[in-house]
Protein backbone atom coordinates (compact mmCIF):
# COMPACT_ATOMS: atom_id res chain seq x y z
CA UNK A 1 0.00 0.00 0.00
CA UNK A 2 2.76 2.49 0.96
CA UNK A 3 4.70 2.05 -2.15
CA UNK A 4 1.65 2.18 -4.40
CA UNK A 5 0.77 5.45 -2.78
CA UNK A 6 4.73 6.40 -3.15
CA UNK A 7 4.39 6.03 -6.93
CA UNK A 8 1.25 7.96 -6.81
CA UNK A 9 3.00 10.89 -5.23
CA UNK A 10 6.04 10.87 -7.44
CA UNK A 11 4.51 10.84 -10.40
CA UNK A 12 1.99 13.46 -8.80
CA UNK A 13 5.24 15.44 -8.27
CA UNK A 14 6.69 14.74 -11.63
CA UNK A 15 3.08 15.97 -13.41
CA UNK A 16 3.83 19.68 -11.20
CA UNK A 17 7.45 19.86 -12.26
CA UNK A 18 6.62 19.40 -15.80
CA UNK A 19 3.91 21.93 -15.32
CA UNK A 20 6.46 24.29 -13.84
CA UNK A 21 9.16 23.77 -16.21
CA UNK A 22 6.83 24.86 -18.94
CA UNK A 23 4.93 27.76 -17.54
CA UNK A 24 6.87 29.15 -14.69
CA UNK A 25 5.93 29.72 -11.43
CA UNK A 26 4.24 32.85 -11.61
CA UNK A 27 0.32 33.94 -12.72
CA UNK A 28 -0.19 31.12 -15.50
CA UNK A 29 0.48 28.30 -13.19
CA UNK A 30 -1.37 30.71 -10.10
CA UNK A 31 -4.34 30.49 -12.28
CA UNK A 32 -4.59 26.57 -13.06
CA UNK A 33 -3.62 25.77 -9.65
CA UNK A 34 -6.59 27.96 -7.95
CA UNK A 35 -8.80 26.70 -11.02
CA UNK A 36 -7.71 22.98 -9.88
CA UNK A 37 -8.14 23.48 -6.00
CA UNK A 38 -11.81 24.34 -6.43
CA UNK A 39 -13.00 20.98 -7.76
CA UNK A 40 -10.29 19.56 -5.91
CA UNK A 41 -11.35 20.92 -2.65
CA UNK A 42 -15.08 19.10 -3.49
CA UNK A 43 -13.34 15.87 -3.71
CA UNK A 44 -11.77 15.82 -0.90
CA UNK A 45 -14.55 17.28 1.43
CA UNK A 46 -17.37 14.94 -0.88
CA UNK A 47 -14.82 12.33 -2.48
CA UNK A 48 -12.24 11.24 -0.76
CA UNK A 49 -12.91 12.81 2.77
CA UNK A 50 -16.04 13.06 3.96
CA UNK A 51 -18.28 10.27 1.45
CA UNK A 52 -15.24 7.85 1.25
CA UNK A 53 -14.66 7.38 4.88
CA UNK A 54 -18.70 7.50 5.87
CA UNK A 55 -19.10 5.10 3.53
CA UNK A 56 -15.61 3.03 4.48
CA UNK A 57 -17.02 2.97 7.94
CA UNK A 58 -20.79 1.95 7.17
CA UNK A 59 -19.97 -0.79 4.24
CA UNK A 60 -17.51 -2.74 6.58
CA UNK A 61 -20.15 -2.77 9.46
CA UNK A 62 -22.54 -4.02 6.71
CA UNK A 63 -20.50 -6.89 5.52
CA UNK A 64 -20.12 -8.11 9.39
CA UNK A 65 -23.63 -7.70 10.54
CA UNK A 66 -25.75 -8.52 7.49
CA UNK A 67 -23.15 -10.34 4.54
CA UNK A 68 -21.65 -9.23 1.18
CA UNK A 69 -25.32 -9.29 -0.57
CA UNK A 70 -26.78 -6.34 2.09
CA UNK A 71 -23.53 -4.64 1.39
CA UNK A 72 -23.55 -4.81 -2.34
CA UNK A 73 -26.72 -3.25 -2.38
CA UNK A 74 -26.12 -0.38 -0.23
CA UNK A 75 -22.86 0.29 -1.95
CA UNK A 76 -25.21 0.64 -5.42
CA UNK A 77 -27.53 2.99 -3.63
CA UNK A 78 -24.76 5.37 -2.60
CA UNK A 79 -23.17 5.19 -6.23
CA UNK A 80 -26.51 5.74 -7.79
CA UNK A 81 -27.26 8.69 -5.07
CA UNK A 82 -23.52 10.42 -5.96
CA UNK A 83 -24.23 9.70 -9.59
CA UNK A 84 -27.12 11.94 -9.18
CA UNK A 85 -26.66 14.99 -6.68
CA UNK A 86 -23.03 15.20 -7.80
CA UNK A 87 -23.74 15.38 -11.10
CA UNK A 88 -26.40 18.44 -10.42
CA UNK A 89 -23.32 20.25 -8.13
CA UNK A 90 -20.87 19.98 -11.48
CA UNK A 91 -23.44 21.58 -13.75
CA UNK A 92 -23.88 23.98 -10.77
CA UNK A 93 -20.04 24.98 -10.64
CA UNK A 94 -19.81 25.20 -14.38
CA UNK A 95 -22.53 27.47 -14.67
CA UNK A 96 -21.33 30.05 -11.45
CA UNK A 97 -17.30 29.42 -11.89
CA UNK A 98 -16.95 33.40 -12.28
CA UNK A 99 -18.88 33.38 -9.09
CA UNK A 100 -16.35 31.16 -7.38
CA UNK A 101 -13.18 32.48 -8.61
CA UNK A 102 -14.33 35.96 -7.47
CA UNK A 103 -15.50 34.73 -3.36
CA UNK A 104 -12.13 32.06 -3.33
CA UNK A 105 -9.78 34.00 -5.31
CA UNK A 106 -10.58 37.90 -4.32
CA UNK A 107 -6.96 39.27 -5.08
CA UNK A 108 -6.77 38.13 -8.54
CA UNK A 109 -6.99 40.87 -11.45
CA UNK A 110 -9.21 40.53 -14.14
CA UNK A 111 -7.77 39.18 -16.92
CA UNK A 112 -6.54 36.22 -14.20
CA UNK A 113 -9.76 35.53 -12.56
CA UNK A 114 -11.61 35.59 -16.43
CA UNK A 115 -8.62 32.82 -17.26
CA UNK A 116 -8.75 31.11 -14.08
CA UNK A 117 -12.87 30.54 -14.28
CA UNK A 118 -12.93 29.09 -18.16
CA UNK A 119 -9.98 26.57 -16.24
CA UNK A 120 -12.46 25.77 -12.96
CA UNK A 121 -15.57 25.50 -15.83
CA UNK A 122 -13.90 22.44 -17.53
CA UNK A 123 -11.69 20.98 -14.75
CA UNK A 124 -15.55 20.75 -12.32
CA UNK A 125 -16.65 17.58 -14.31
CA UNK A 126 -13.28 15.81 -12.32
CA UNK A 127 -15.26 15.76 -9.17
CA UNK A 128 -18.01 13.27 -10.48
CA UNK A 129 -15.47 10.48 -11.84
CA UNK A 130 -13.17 10.71 -8.55
CA UNK A 131 -16.45 10.48 -6.59
CA UNK A 132 -16.99 7.38 -8.26
CA UNK A 133 -13.58 6.09 -8.33
CA UNK A 134 -13.52 6.50 -3.95
CA UNK A 135 -16.63 4.48 -3.45
CA UNK A 136 -14.97 2.22 -5.48
CA UNK A 137 -11.45 2.26 -3.63
CA UNK A 138 -13.46 2.13 -0.54
CA UNK A 139 -15.42 -1.24 -1.77
CA UNK A 140 -12.44 -2.75 -2.74
CA UNK A 141 -10.53 -1.92 0.54
CA UNK A 142 -13.17 -2.62 2.82
CA UNK A 143 -12.25 -6.65 0.78
CA UNK A 144 -8.90 -6.24 1.83
CA UNK A 145 -7.71 -4.86 -2.24
CA UNK A 146 -5.38 -2.27 -1.49
CA UNK A 147 -2.68 -2.06 -4.01
CA UNK A 148 -5.17 -1.46 -7.20
CA UNK A 149 -7.14 1.18 -5.25
CA UNK A 150 -3.67 2.91 -4.33
CA UNK A 151 -2.29 3.24 -7.61
CA UNK A 152 -4.96 4.09 -9.33
CA UNK A 153 -4.25 8.01 -8.47
CA UNK A 154 -1.38 7.19 -10.59
CA UNK A 155 -3.21 6.66 -13.67
CA UNK A 156 -4.65 10.25 -12.71
CA UNK A 157 -0.87 11.67 -13.32
CA UNK A 158 -0.35 9.75 -15.65
CA UNK A 159 -3.21 10.50 -17.88
CA UNK A 160 -2.86 14.39 -16.83
CA UNK A 161 0.73 14.37 -17.40
CA UNK A 162 0.22 12.64 -21.10
CA UNK A 163 -3.27 14.20 -22.15
CA UNK A 164 -2.33 17.98 -20.78
CA UNK A 165 0.79 18.15 -22.23
CA UNK A 166 -0.13 16.54 -25.35
CA UNK A 167 -3.07 19.05 -26.21
CA UNK A 168 -1.14 22.04 -24.37
CA UNK A 169 1.21 21.57 -27.05
CA UNK A 170 -1.51 21.17 -29.57
CA UNK A 171 -3.07 24.61 -28.76
CA UNK A 172 -0.53 26.82 -28.11
CA UNK A 173 3.28 25.32 -29.63
CA UNK A 174 5.13 28.08 -27.21
CA UNK A 175 2.55 27.06 -24.02
CA UNK A 176 1.32 30.26 -23.34
CA UNK A 177 -1.57 30.63 -21.21
CA UNK A 178 -3.88 29.26 -23.96
CA UNK A 179 -1.94 25.73 -23.45
CA UNK A 180 -3.39 25.90 -19.50
CA UNK A 181 -6.96 24.56 -21.18
CA UNK A 182 -4.76 21.30 -22.87
CA UNK A 183 -3.90 20.67 -18.91
CA UNK A 184 -7.17 21.13 -17.64
CA UNK A 185 -9.06 18.53 -20.35
CA UNK A 186 -6.31 16.30 -19.34
CA UNK A 187 -7.32 16.57 -16.15
CA UNK A 188 -10.27 14.79 -17.09
CA UNK A 189 -8.79 12.15 -18.85
CA UNK A 190 -6.37 11.67 -15.67
CA UNK A 191 -9.80 11.31 -13.31
CA UNK A 192 -11.54 9.07 -16.06
CA UNK A 193 -8.35 6.54 -15.95
CA UNK A 194 -8.04 6.77 -11.98
CA UNK A 195 -11.83 5.04 -12.21
CA UNK A 196 -11.30 2.93 -15.54
CA UNK A 197 -8.64 0.92 -13.88
CA UNK A 198 -10.28 -0.04 -10.37
CA UNK A 199 -13.13 -1.29 -12.11
CA UNK A 200 -12.05 -4.95 -13.40
CA UNK A 201 -10.75 -5.81 -9.82
CA UNK A 202 -14.01 -4.78 -8.66
CA UNK A 203 -15.50 -7.52 -10.70
CA UNK A 204 -13.36 -10.43 -9.89
CA UNK A 205 -14.10 -9.47 -5.75
CA UNK A 206 -18.22 -9.96 -6.69
CA UNK A 207 -20.06 -6.64 -7.65
CA UNK A 208 -21.72 -5.16 -10.43
CA UNK A 209 -23.24 -2.00 -10.55
CA UNK A 210 -26.75 -2.11 -11.16
CA UNK A 211 -28.65 1.51 -10.66
CA UNK A 212 -30.58 1.48 -7.37
CA UNK A 213 -33.18 4.62 -6.51
CA UNK A 214 -34.04 3.16 -3.26
CA UNK A 215 -32.43 5.42 -1.06
CA UNK A 216 -34.91 5.06 1.65
CA UNK A 217 -32.97 2.81 3.61
CA UNK A 218 -30.52 2.73 6.70
CA UNK A 219 -27.28 1.70 5.34
CA UNK A 220 -28.12 4.63 2.81
CA UNK A 221 -29.04 7.17 6.58
CA UNK A 222 -26.36 6.20 7.98
CA UNK A 223 -23.77 7.51 5.45
CA UNK A 224 -25.19 10.60 4.86
CA UNK A 225 -25.80 11.09 8.63
CA UNK A 226 -21.68 10.20 9.10
CA UNK A 227 -20.96 12.73 6.24
CA UNK A 228 -22.70 15.54 7.37
CA UNK A 229 -20.01 16.31 10.42
CA UNK A 230 -17.31 14.67 8.07
CA UNK A 231 -17.47 16.90 5.63
CA UNK A 232 -15.60 18.98 7.82
CA UNK A 233 -13.80 17.02 9.72
CA UNK A 234 -12.18 14.86 7.47
CA UNK A 235 -10.70 17.78 5.01
CA UNK A 236 -9.77 20.30 7.21
CA UNK A 237 -6.20 20.72 6.39
CA UNK A 238 -7.79 21.34 2.59
CA UNK A 239 -10.04 23.97 3.83
CA UNK A 240 -7.29 25.37 5.56
CA UNK A 241 -5.10 25.24 2.51
CA UNK A 242 -8.52 27.09 0.42
CA UNK A 243 -8.46 29.65 3.01
CA UNK A 244 -4.68 30.05 2.30
CA UNK A 245 -5.18 30.37 -1.11
CA UNK A 246 -7.57 33.08 -0.81
CA UNK A 247 -5.06 35.22 1.33
CA UNK A 248 -2.38 34.19 -1.19
CA UNK A 249 -4.45 35.74 -4.08
CA UNK A 250 -3.62 38.94 -2.33
CA UNK A 251 0.15 38.38 -2.47
CA UNK A 252 0.98 38.43 -6.16
CA UNK A 253 1.92 36.58 -8.56
CA UNK A 254 3.32 33.56 -7.42
CA UNK A 255 2.29 32.62 -3.58
CA UNK A 256 -0.67 30.43 -4.52
CA UNK A 257 1.98 27.78 -6.61
CA UNK A 258 5.00 28.26 -4.39
CA UNK A 259 2.32 27.00 -1.38
CA UNK A 260 0.79 24.09 -3.59
CA UNK A 261 4.65 22.85 -5.02
CA UNK A 262 5.04 22.79 -1.24
CA UNK A 263 2.82 21.32 -0.21
CA UNK A 264 2.52 18.52 -3.00
CA UNK A 265 6.02 17.69 -1.79
CA UNK A 266 5.23 17.46 1.56
CA UNK A 267 2.75 14.92 0.37
CA UNK A 268 5.27 12.66 -0.73
CA UNK A 269 5.85 11.39 3.54
CA UNK A 270 2.66 12.15 3.74
CA UNK A 271 0.57 10.01 0.71
CA UNK A 272 3.61 7.35 1.60
CA UNK A 273 3.34 6.64 5.62
CA UNK A 274 -0.05 8.45 6.81
CA UNK A 275 -1.91 7.90 4.35
CA UNK A 276 -1.53 4.36 3.94
CA UNK A 277 -1.49 3.69 7.73
CA UNK A 278 -5.11 5.33 7.77
CA UNK A 279 -6.32 3.70 4.80
CA UNK A 280 -5.29 0.14 5.68
CA UNK A 281 -6.45 0.31 9.65
CA UNK A 282 -10.08 2.27 8.95
CA UNK A 283 -11.70 -1.25 7.86
CA UNK A 284 -10.09 -2.97 10.70
CA UNK A 285 -10.67 -0.47 13.25
CA UNK A 286 -14.19 -0.36 12.09
CA UNK A 287 -14.31 -4.34 12.42
CA UNK A 288 -13.35 -4.28 15.43
CA UNK A 289 -14.97 -1.42 17.01
CA UNK A 290 -18.30 -3.55 15.30
CA UNK A 291 -17.39 -6.45 17.53
CA UNK A 292 -16.62 -4.45 20.20
CA UNK A 293 -12.75 -5.46 21.41
CA UNK A 294 -12.00 -2.61 22.67
CA UNK A 295 -8.93 -3.38 24.08
CA UNK A 296 -7.31 -4.97 20.11
CA UNK A 297 -9.16 -1.31 19.23
CA UNK A 298 -6.93 0.42 21.38
CA UNK A 299 -3.59 -1.55 20.81
CA UNK A 300 -4.03 -1.37 16.51
CA UNK A 301 -4.70 2.48 17.20
CA UNK A 302 -2.08 3.01 19.37
CA UNK A 303 0.65 0.63 16.77
CA UNK A 304 -0.94 2.86 13.77
CA UNK A 305 0.16 6.46 14.99
CA UNK A 306 3.77 5.43 16.66
CA UNK A 307 4.83 3.75 12.99
CA UNK A 308 3.41 7.48 11.43
CA UNK A 309 5.38 9.00 13.88
CA UNK A 310 8.55 6.94 13.52
CA UNK A 311 8.44 7.67 9.92
CA UNK A 312 7.39 11.43 9.49
CA UNK A 313 9.46 12.28 12.47
CA UNK A 314 12.69 12.18 10.65
CA UNK A 315 10.95 12.95 7.45
CA UNK A 316 10.59 16.50 9.06
CA UNK A 317 13.53 17.01 10.39
CA UNK A 318 14.89 16.42 6.67
CA UNK A 319 12.62 18.83 5.03
CA UNK A 320 13.23 21.49 6.64
CA UNK A 321 17.24 21.00 6.87
CA UNK A 322 17.47 20.25 2.75
CA UNK A 323 14.21 22.79 1.85
CA UNK A 324 16.03 24.66 -0.70
CA UNK A 325 18.22 22.11 -2.48
CA UNK A 326 15.11 19.72 -2.55
CA UNK A 327 13.11 22.05 -3.60
CA UNK A 328 15.78 23.59 -6.46
CA UNK A 329 16.89 19.94 -7.61
CA UNK A 330 13.13 19.70 -8.53
CA UNK A 331 11.54 22.61 -9.52
CA UNK A 332 14.48 24.87 -10.79
CA UNK A 333 13.75 24.04 -14.40
CA UNK A 334 12.49 26.22 -17.30
CA UNK A 335 10.43 28.93 -16.60
CA UNK A 336 10.87 28.14 -12.86
CA UNK A 337 14.06 30.09 -11.58
CA UNK A 338 16.33 30.35 -8.62
CA UNK A 339 14.05 32.70 -6.54
CA UNK A 340 11.13 31.22 -7.31
CA UNK A 341 12.38 27.68 -5.47
CA UNK A 342 13.75 29.65 -2.48
CA UNK A 343 10.20 30.55 -2.04
CA UNK A 344 8.70 27.31 -2.45
CA UNK A 345 11.25 26.19 -0.12
CA UNK A 346 10.09 28.53 2.66
CA UNK A 347 6.63 27.39 2.31
CA UNK A 348 8.10 23.87 2.50
CA UNK A 349 10.34 24.67 5.70
CA UNK A 350 6.95 25.96 7.34
CA UNK A 351 4.21 23.12 6.36
CA UNK A 352 6.65 20.19 7.28
CA UNK A 353 6.06 21.40 11.24
CA UNK A 354 2.86 20.02 11.12
CA UNK A 355 3.63 16.66 9.26
CA UNK A 356 3.89 14.21 12.28
CA UNK A 357 0.49 15.60 13.02
CA UNK A 358 -0.85 14.87 10.20
CA UNK A 359 0.24 11.43 9.37
CA UNK A 360 -1.44 10.85 13.18
CA UNK A 361 -4.31 13.04 11.90
CA UNK A 362 -4.80 10.33 8.97
CA UNK A 363 -4.83 7.14 11.51
CA UNK A 364 -7.05 9.06 14.97
CA UNK A 365 -10.22 10.77 13.17
CA UNK A 366 -10.71 7.09 10.99
CA UNK A 367 -10.72 5.76 14.70
CA UNK A 368 -13.75 8.23 15.80
CA UNK A 369 -15.74 7.80 13.19
CA UNK A 370 -15.26 3.80 13.78
CA UNK A 371 -16.56 4.11 17.13
CA UNK A 372 -19.50 5.95 16.31
CA UNK A 373 -18.18 9.62 17.53
CA UNK A 374 -18.40 11.45 14.09
CA UNK A 375 -19.46 14.98 16.09
CA UNK A 376 -16.02 14.89 18.10
CA UNK A 377 -14.01 15.56 14.98
CA UNK A 378 -16.14 18.25 13.37
CA UNK A 379 -16.05 20.25 16.68
CA UNK A 380 -12.74 20.22 16.44
CA UNK A 381 -12.58 20.81 13.22
CA UNK A 382 -14.52 23.94 14.15
CA UNK A 383 -11.87 25.30 16.36
CA UNK A 384 -8.99 24.43 14.16
CA UNK A 385 -10.73 26.59 11.59
CA UNK A 386 -10.90 29.24 13.40
CA UNK A 387 -7.25 28.77 14.79
CA UNK A 388 -6.03 28.70 11.02
CA UNK A 389 -7.78 32.30 10.49
CA UNK A 390 -6.00 33.78 13.88
CA UNK A 391 -2.72 32.26 12.96
CA UNK A 392 -2.79 33.61 9.13
CA UNK A 393 -3.81 37.02 10.40
CA UNK A 394 -0.70 36.64 12.62
CA UNK A 395 1.81 35.28 11.03
CA UNK A 396 1.16 36.41 7.48
CA UNK A 397 0.12 40.31 7.74
CA UNK A 398 1.14 41.32 11.26
CA UNK A 399 4.55 40.03 11.54
CA UNK A 400 4.78 40.19 7.79
CA UNK A 401 5.64 36.57 6.90
CA UNK A 402 4.18 36.79 3.70
CA UNK A 403 3.41 33.29 2.19
CA UNK A 404 5.67 31.18 4.66
CA UNK A 405 3.03 32.37 7.44
CA UNK A 406 0.15 30.86 5.81
CA UNK A 407 2.33 27.41 5.58
CA UNK A 408 3.35 27.80 9.09
CA UNK A 409 -0.13 28.82 10.13
CA UNK A 410 -1.26 25.72 8.35
CA UNK A 411 1.25 23.39 9.94
CA UNK A 412 0.52 24.51 13.40
CA UNK A 413 -3.14 24.07 13.29
CA UNK A 414 -2.09 20.33 12.01
CA UNK A 415 -0.17 19.87 15.32
CA UNK A 416 -2.98 21.70 17.93
CA UNK A 417 -5.75 19.31 16.05
CA UNK A 418 -4.10 15.95 16.57
CA UNK A 419 -2.66 17.28 20.10
CA UNK A 420 -6.86 17.82 21.22
CA UNK A 421 -8.19 14.25 19.25
CA UNK A 422 -5.13 12.09 21.05
CA UNK A 423 -6.38 13.67 24.92
CA UNK A 424 -10.16 12.95 23.55
CA UNK A 425 -9.86 9.97 22.54
CA UNK A 426 -7.34 8.76 25.64
CA UNK A 427 -10.36 9.71 27.30
CA UNK A 428 -13.02 8.04 25.66
CA UNK A 429 -11.56 4.63 25.51
CA UNK A 430 -9.43 4.75 28.90
CA UNK A 431 -5.75 5.10 27.77
CA UNK A 432 -3.71 5.22 24.24
CA UNK A 433 0.00 3.67 25.89
CA UNK A 434 0.66 7.54 25.94
CA UNK A 435 3.87 6.52 27.81
CA UNK A 436 4.93 4.09 25.29
CA UNK A 437 4.13 6.60 22.65
CA UNK A 438 6.23 9.79 24.62
CA UNK A 439 9.39 7.15 25.05
CA UNK A 440 8.99 6.52 21.23
CA UNK A 441 9.11 10.38 20.20
CA UNK A 442 12.06 10.63 22.56
CA UNK A 443 14.50 7.81 20.97
CA UNK A 444 13.26 9.00 17.25
CA UNK A 445 14.26 12.67 18.45
CA UNK A 446 17.70 11.21 19.67
CA UNK A 447 17.91 9.23 15.95
CA UNK A 448 16.65 13.05 14.45
CA UNK A 449 19.82 14.75 15.86
CA UNK A 450 22.05 12.62 13.79
CA UNK A 451 19.97 12.66 11.04
CA UNK A 452 19.94 17.46 11.52
CA UNK A 453 23.82 16.91 12.08
CA UNK A 454 24.33 15.28 8.62
CA UNK A 455 22.21 17.24 6.90
CA UNK A 456 23.75 20.98 8.85
CA UNK A 457 27.07 19.59 7.29
CA UNK A 458 26.15 19.07 3.64
CA UNK A 459 24.29 22.63 3.72
CA UNK A 460 27.50 24.45 5.26
CA UNK A 461 29.84 22.66 2.64
CA UNK A 462 28.75 20.72 -0.13
CA UNK A 463 25.28 22.48 -0.81
CA UNK A 464 25.72 26.04 0.40
CA UNK A 465 25.92 27.33 -3.59
CA UNK A 466 22.42 25.23 -4.60
CA UNK A 467 21.03 28.33 -6.32
CA UNK A 468 23.64 28.58 -8.78
CA UNK A 469 25.41 24.66 -9.03
CA UNK A 470 24.55 22.72 -11.93
CA UNK A 471 21.95 19.98 -11.71
CA UNK A 472 23.93 16.50 -11.57
CA UNK A 473 26.09 17.73 -8.74
CA UNK A 474 23.81 18.94 -6.47
CA UNK A 475 21.50 15.79 -7.37
CA UNK A 476 23.78 13.54 -6.70
CA UNK A 477 25.14 15.77 -3.00
CA UNK A 478 21.57 15.62 -2.17
CA UNK A 479 20.92 12.07 -2.70
CA UNK A 480 24.24 11.28 -0.86
CA UNK A 481 23.28 13.64 1.91
CA UNK A 482 19.85 11.97 2.53
CA UNK A 483 21.35 8.64 2.23
CA UNK A 484 23.69 8.75 4.73
CA UNK A 485 21.20 11.28 7.23
CA UNK A 486 18.72 8.17 6.46
CA UNK A 487 21.22 5.54 7.76
CA UNK A 488 22.43 7.72 10.95
CA UNK A 489 18.93 7.98 11.67
CA UNK A 490 18.30 4.29 11.23
CA UNK A 491 21.29 2.98 12.86
CA UNK A 492 20.62 5.35 15.90
CA UNK A 493 17.18 3.72 16.13
CA UNK A 494 18.54 0.28 16.18
CA UNK A 495 20.84 1.36 18.58
CA UNK A 496 17.76 2.87 21.07
CA UNK A 497 15.94 -0.82 19.68
CA UNK A 498 12.67 0.94 18.67
CA UNK A 499 10.75 -1.91 18.61
CA UNK A 500 8.89 -0.35 15.45
CA UNK A 501 11.81 0.22 13.47
CA UNK A 502 12.73 -3.69 14.16
CA UNK A 503 8.74 -4.55 13.21
CA UNK A 504 9.37 -2.35 10.01
CA UNK A 505 12.75 -3.59 8.97
CA UNK A 506 11.42 -7.45 9.55
CA UNK A 507 8.11 -6.93 7.50
CA UNK A 508 9.99 -5.72 4.78
CA UNK A 509 12.21 -8.46 4.87
CA UNK A 510 8.94 -11.03 4.90
CA UNK A 511 8.21 -9.48 2.08
CA UNK A 512 10.95 -9.52 -0.17
CA UNK A 513 11.58 -13.11 1.06
CA UNK A 514 7.80 -13.86 -0.12
CA UNK A 515 8.91 -12.19 -3.52
CA UNK A 516 11.79 -14.18 -4.21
Amino acid sequence: MGLAVMCSRFLGLAREQIFAALFGGGAAMDAFTAAFRIPNLLRDLFAEGALSTAFITTFSKTMVKEGDHAAWRLADKIATLTIVVVGALCVLGMVFSAELVGLLAPGFTPGKAQLTAELTRIMFPFILVVSLAALVMGMLNAKNVFGMPAMASSFFNIGSIVGGVGLGAWIDPHFGPRALVGLAIGTLIGGGLQLAVQLPPLVRVGHRFTPDFQWRDPGVRSVLTLMVPSVIAASTTQVNVLINSIFASGLGDGPIFWLSSAFRLMQLPLGLFGVALGTVTLPLLSRLAAAGNTSAFRGELSRGMRLGLLLTIPSTAGLMMLAEPIMSVLYQHGRFDAYQAGEAAGALRCYAVGLAGYAALKVLVNAFYAIGKRKTPMLVSFLAIGLNLAFNWLFTFYLGWGHRGLAFSTGLVASCNFLLLYGLMSHHIKGLETARLLGLIGKLLVGALVLVAVCEASMRWLLVDWATQAFWPKLALLLGTIGVASLGFMLTCMALRIEEMQELIGAVRRRVARRN
